[in-house]
Parts: structure tokens; C-alpha cells; sequence
């Protein structure tokens, strides 16, 4: 009789095509779907026309455009045309920008339990709140699987979270993920799947749940998984697509690698403070503290009642005067429940300022903070300068704490708020029936159609670089050493300024590392080959590859680290760029910048994984350790997947 199996084990037992289950051995995933945003979306259409595709092989794939909304000039537009002409020659659904933000809207149309989605955005990882195996990968990992390769990734450990009570009055889902954060910081989840379980799922909705999963992200975590149960098929049945449901759990008596357990009805309002998602202290701990803006929205936040839980607290009042109060919807169906239900209404009345359908501050493009000020967010990152302004101080946090702080014009616990002025907790039931429109998704064009189609591009759409194979020695400055934590945010920048040339790599990789040193650009371009050194976690956040191809364009050919982030190793690793780690973390401390390394004899090296380094500044060699499995080593030999697919 076979042993009892967690939800996540069954999934990926269900899709794997080759490799061996077993924690850290490297598998191959059958995709289902795949999830592409503009900011992401333009390199995985540059790759399909570099991998020579004619059509999209799996069941589902979608290009939402959520991210680059603004268009203060032309290049955001050239973006989204290429991106339209792109899906209509390889068959692609098209969201229109203004549509939603791609998480929640994909969970309303495109949702389904027991499927695998491959998403060039980190946060992909939401739609495991149907009971489906959603990862965030890098782009050209998500053209692979359109093209129909297996999605390769290390297995993970399973993390079983039992939760169990029920969530007090003015509690949230958005407070059970930060005690996960407060719990197990932002590398907690790194190479595992979260599988939540227990009787506490029993008063958590399918959009309460996309919340936690969406934000097993910042946890570092591979997926996130919840069982596709009566909330799930509750979910489905209002958006029109109860057909879609089938019910999935883990059997009885399953057992997982790593277990944790939260009581629901112990938690407390929590907040994130400045600059890490995994920095979280309850909210009593900080009231008091002065706040300039709050915003709500966001993928972390996206669901119905998370916008009308704020509009009855404000309901009938006034936001305090030096506090800008922010609302994006997340999708133009919530948008539009959320205006029949009265809600828009009442956060018009209190003060606040209704923006379009998407992601917009969250990636900082548009609603930068002002220097000195917090600024208080129910977004998923806080990473420094994410927000647009250099010396941000951005606050995470539930709908419920930042609707009261926007009235207090201070943080304030929701909690003391509701018993200051005798207010009840409002019963907050989505809608039975969703407003659902279809309208503003462009269905793929039949297959002789798109033959005809030609792609769009714009001035402002470069080509890919074409990158050398690896040498069999390097030698170079250690032109930046990073501390812990740094994120793909503070490597290739997000902001209005760098996102509209995602689409050009020669333009973007001036931006790199500027938030570490302003100078990189420079002196890489003028240095040529030349390395990293980063401690612990580098990497962490956006799945954005753009963080390891202008790196690459600049010419580093390897990090070493302590460790890395799990998104961004692959990335590092498709683009012909050695991520390697330390073997005793402690010889981080004795390399200092501007250090001359050597390695010498690499491919031999690489391919018996017993490498060093040489010091030349201080005359030391230090052992260092690859995890590239015999696939991974070719294409960094290579000098990338696309370089090695080129030759076979």
C-alpha cells in the first residue's frame, strides 16, 4: 500500500516527466500554463523568436500587461504593441493593460486545481491558493515551457503548515503570512513548497488564501500550495467556472520533510518594517509612528474584501491631512463589485485617490513617497528604493491597520481603533456572482491567422545580446562585494525611470547595481570580466532575468556567494554567468572589493566540482562549490541556454 502523500507531493507527482523526487536532485515538470507581465514579458517573446517558435504549445498561456502602465512617453506603448503582435503570432491570451494585475486575474479566468503554472513573476506562486503547483521562474525558463520543455528545477523539501482557530476581529490573512515572515525571515522557504493544512483553512476564502501564497515569495519559497476545497469550488462557482473545480487534499495521515503550526486565533495585527518583508513586529510595537502615504492594493492584497474592509472603516470619515491615501485595484471586475457594492463611494468621500488596474507603486511606477516620510503599504516588498525614491521607508502591512492609520495619520493597531470608536467588524462576503467581462482579453488567433502575423517592434526594442562561451580561466577585480539579502530590486532596478527599457538591455544596464554603487555601470564597461561577491540569500525577490543578462552584458562571469536565492541561481546560470558558493562562508570576510581573483583550469574544475579561487591581491586560495547539475554546466559553458540550443 503506498504511503499517504501532502498535496505538493502528489502534484508533482503527477507532472514530473524525469529526475528523482527527492530533495535537492533535479526534476523535470510537465507545464500546464504560463503567466507573462510586460516588465518580464518582452525578453520571454524576444526568446521565443530566438528558440524559432511557431506556436504555443501548452494548454494556457496569458501575457498580462499590469506593470508598465504609465506612459509618459512612447516606450511603455512600444512595449505593449510588440507584446499584442507577439501573442498573436505564437497564440497567446492578451490581457489588455488596465485589465488587472496578472495574479488575481489569472486566479478569476484561468485558475484551475491540480494544474502547474510557470510564471515569469515571483509572485506566481498566488495561484497555488486553488490547489495548483504555481512557481515564479525566470523568462526564458517560462519560453522553454511554451515551447513545450519540461520546467527543471531542484526538488523541494515539502513544509507542512498546519493552522488551526480562527482569525480575531480585525486580523487577516495578510497577518498570518507576516507571521510566517516574523518566523522564518526571507529565506526561510528557500528550495521547499508551503503546504498549508488543518482546521483552520476552514475560515479562510480562496482570495484570503492567494494572499498568504502569493507572499511565499518573500519567504524565499519555491510554491505555495492550499487544497482545492468548498472555498475554492465558492470561488469558481461566482466567477462562472464551477466546472472547473475538482477537489483535492492531502490524504489522511500524510507526513512532510519540515512541519510548523500557527493558531490563528493567537495572531495580532503585524507589520513588516523598513526595508525587509522578513523585519515584522506587532503593530502595538511601533503606533505612534508618523505616516506621509498609504496605499492599498497590490497582488498581496488584491481580493474584494480586502478593498471594502478598508471602505467601512473609512466609511463616513476623513483620511488625516498629511497622509495621501492610495487605491489600486487590483482588476477591473473588483473594481466594478466593488463600485456596485458602494465601496468606491465611500473611499472617494474619505479622501482617496482611485488609480487604474494594476500594479503601479508596487514595482514603483508612479506613487513614489516623499524623502522622510513612511510610507504604509498592504504591498508584498519593501526593498530599499523599490518604491521609486532612493531613501524610502516603506511599511508593510493587512488592509484593516492601513485604513486606520490613513484616518490617524499615525500607525494604529485596527484593534484600538474599532474599540475608540465603538465600531463592530463588518461581515464582508464577496459577491455570489462575480462581474465578470471578458472583453479586455484577446483570445489566440487560430493557427493558419497567426502564421500571417508579424511582430511589432519599436526603436526602443533592442535584440538579445549574443554572449561568448566561458573561458577555461578568468581573472578580474571583485568590482562590488554585497552584504546579505540583496535583492534582483537593488541589481537591475525597477521604478519609472528604469522599466521602460526593459526591452533594452544595452540602456538598462546602466542601471545596474546602482543602488549599491552608483558607479558599476562604469567601471564594468570600462574593466570588462570582472566578478562578484555577495554573502547570504543574493539574489532574493523579482524573478526579473534582466538582473543576470545586464550583469553579463557588462562582463561578470561569476559570484560568489554564501548562498543564493533560488530564481536568481537559475537565472545567473541560463545566462552564462557562475553562480558559486563559498564552501567555508567565513573566507566572504577575508576578499575585500577591488581584489584581483583567478580560476584557473575551470571546465576541469567544474566538471569534478572541486574548484578555488586565487587571490592575487592577498596571495590565498579559497574552495568554493557549484549545485549546477551536468544540464546547468553545459549552457554556463556555453555561454547560456540560448548559445547551447543554438548548437544542437
Amino acid at each position: 500500500m503506498a504511503a499517504p502523500r501532502a498535496l505538493a507531493r502528489k502534484l508533482i507527482d503527477e507532472h514530473l516527466v524525469d529526475g528523482d523526487p527527492v530533495a535537492g536532485e533535479e526534476i523535470g515538470l510537465r507545464v500546464d500554463q504560463t503567466l507573462t507581465q510586460d516588465a518580464t514579458g518582452t525578453l520571454v517573446m524576444q526568446e521565443l523568436e530566438a528558440l524559432g517558435l511557431d506556436r504555443a504549445r501548452t494548454e494556457v498561456s496569458v501575457q498580462y500587461v499590469d506593470h508598465n502602465l504609465l506612459q509618459a512617453d512612447e516606450k511603455n506603448a512600444e512595449d505593449h504593441a510588440f507584446l499584442r503582435s507577439a501573442c498573436r503570432c505564437y497564440g497567446i491570451w492578451f490581457s489588455k493593460a488596465g485589465n488587472g494585475v496578472s495574479h488575481p486575474t489569472h486566479m478569476q479566468r484561468f485558475g484551475v486545481p491540480g494544474k502547474t503554472l510557470a510564471g515569469s513573476d515571483s509572485h506566481t506562486c498566488a495561484a497555488g491558493s486553488l490547489g495548483m503547483l504555481a512557481i515564479g521562474v525566470g523568462g526564458l525558463e517560462v519560453a522553454l515551457a511554451i515551447a513545450g520543455e519540461p520546467l527543471r528545477l531542484r526538488m523541494p523539501e515539502i513544509w507542512g503548515v498546519r493552522l488551526t482557530g480562527a482569525l480575531p476581529d480585525w486580523v487577516s490573512a495578510k497577518d498570518v503570512v507576516l507571521e510566517m515572515l516574523r518566523r522564518h525571515g526571507v529565506s526561510g522557504g528557500v528550495h521547499r513548497v508551503i503546504e498549508y493544512h488543518g482546521p483552520g483553512l476552514d475560515g479562510l476564502t480562496a482570495m484570503d488564501r492567494h494572499v498568504i501564497a502569493n507572499m511565499g515569495a518573500e519567504l524565499g519559497a519555491t510554491a505555495t500550495v492550499f487544497p482545492a476545497d468548498d472555498a475554492v469550488r465558492v470561488f469558481l462557482r461566482a466567477e462562472g467556472r464551477e466546472d472547473d473545480f475538482t477537489e483535492l487534499r492531502a490524504d489522511e495521515g500524510a507526513t512532510y520533510d519540515i512541519e510548523d503550526e500557527i493558531d490563528l486565533a493567537a495572531l495580532e495585527p503585524l507589520v513588516a518594517k523598513p526595508s525587509s518583508p522578513g523585519n515584522v513586529v506587532p503593530v502595538r510595537e511601533v503606533a505612534g509612528t508618523p505616516i506621509g502615504q498609504v496605499v492599498i492594493g497590490s497582488s498581496a492584497n488584491p481580493g474584494f474584501r480586502d478593498f471594502a474592509v478598508a471602505a467601512e472603516l473609512v466609511k463616513g470619515r476623513q483620511t488625516a491631512d498629511s497622509v495621501s491615501f492610495d487605491v489600486n485595484p487590483t482588476s477591473r471586475q473588483i473594481l466594478v463589485d466593488l463600485t456596485k457594492a458602494g465601496h468606491v463611494t465611500e473611499l472617494l468621500a474619505a479622501g482617496a485617490r482611485i488609480h487604474q488596474a494594476g500594479c503601479l507603486g508596487c514595482i514603483g511606477m508612479g506613487q513614489a513617497p516623499a524623502t522622510g516620510q513612511n510610507s504604509l503599504r498592504t504591498f508584498p516588498r519593501n526593498f530599499p528604493g523599490r518604491s521609486g525614491t532612493p531613501d524610502d521607508a516603506v511599511w508593510l502591512c493587512s488592509p484593516e491597520t492601513a485604513a486606520a492609520s490613513a484616518l490617524t495619520g499615525v500607525l494604529t493597531d485596527p484593534r484600538d481603533f474599532a474599540a475608540e470608536h465603538d465600531l463592530r467588524h463588518p461581515d464582508l462576503a464577496p459577491p455570489k456572482r462575480s462581474a465578470v467581462n471578458t472583453r479586455m482579453l484577446l483570445e489566440p488567433l487560430p493557427e493558419t491567422e497567426a502564421a500571417r502575423e508579424e511582430l511589432v517592434k519599436g526603436p526602443n526594442i533592442s535584440g538579445l545580446p549574443d554572449f561568448d562561451a566561458l573561458p577555461d580561466r578568468l581573472e578580474g577585480p571583485v568590482l562590488v562585494k554585497a552584504g546579505d539579502d540583496v535583492s534582483t530590486d537593488e541589481i537591475s532596478p525597477a521604478g519609472a525611470r528604469a522599466l521602460p527599457y526593459r526591452s533594452n538591455i544595452p540602456k538598462l544596464a546602466e542601471f545596474t547595481l546602482t543602488r549599491i554603487d552608483e558607479d558599476y555601470p562604469r567601471r564594468a564597461a570600462e574593466t570588462g570580466e570582472h566578478f562578484i561577491v555577495a554573502g547570504s540569500n543574493y539574489g532574493q525577490g523579482s524573478s526579473r532575468e534582466h538582473a543576470a543578462i545586464t550583469v553579463r552584458y557588462l562582463g561578470l562571469r561569476a559570484v560568489l556567494a554564501r548562498s543564493f536565492a533560488r530564481i536568481h541561481w537559475q537565472n545567473l546560470a541560463n545566462f552564462g554567468v557562475l553562480p558559486l558558493e563559498f564552501a567555508e562562508p567565513a573566507d566572504y570576510d577575508r576578499i575585500s572589493a577591488g581584489d584581483v581573483l583567478v580560476v584557473d583550469d575551470l571546465h576541469d574544475a567544474l566538471a569534478a566540482g572541486e574548484l578555488s579561487v586565487h587571490d592575487k591581491t592577498r596571495d590565498e586560495d579559497y574552495p568554493l562549490v557549484h549545485r549546477l547539475s551536468r544540464r546547468q554546466l553545459d549552457a554556463v559553458l556555453a555561454g547560456g541556454r540560448i548559445p547551447l540550443l543554438a548548437k544542437t
